[in-house]
């Protein structure tokens, strides 16, 4: 199969959330995403470059896409814009909403508990990449 070469692009932990990610890039409204640098270097991986694909995957572990990176940007969580935030796909109309949504996962206890640290809180100086995207093919 074409994406057993490909890296995986994993949206949040297995389950609804995931679910509803999925289903947003996969009906064309979210074409952007924001992880923490720090993910990076936890699950020690390169940022993406642009024009590097990947496959996404749904909460059943399966490829369900396959999917270009269109721009990457690392940014103060502070300075995230609206643009980026309305294109995350998931109804965001301010960034203190895309904000609020944001804090209460990264400060999740399955978050957390990933990073391997139970008080971690962002600030507006946390490190983030933004990464847009678009679908290369509908596996």
């Amino acid at each position: 199969m074409v994406t057993d070469e490909l890296p995986h692009f994993e949206l949040a932990f297995p389950g609804p959330l995931r679910d509803q990610l999925v289903a947003a890039v996969l009906d064309g409204r979210k074409t952007s995403t924001t992880g923490l640098l720090q993910d990076y270097e936890v699950e020690p991986e390169p940022l993406p470059n642009v024009g590097s694909r990947s496959a996404l995957i749904d909460s059943a572990g399966r490829p369900v896409a396959v999917l270009e990176v269109t721009e990457v940007r690392i940014a103060r969580v502070g300075d995230v814009d609206l643009a980026h935030a309305i294109d995350e796909g998931e109804g965001f109309m301010t960034v203190a909403e895309w904000r609020v949504d944001h804090e209460a996962y990264w400060h999740s206890e399955d978050y957390r508990g990933w990073l391997g640290n139970p008080t971690f809180t962002i600030t507006d100086d946390t490190q983030a990449v933004l990464k847009r995207f678009r679908v290369v093919k509908h596996l």
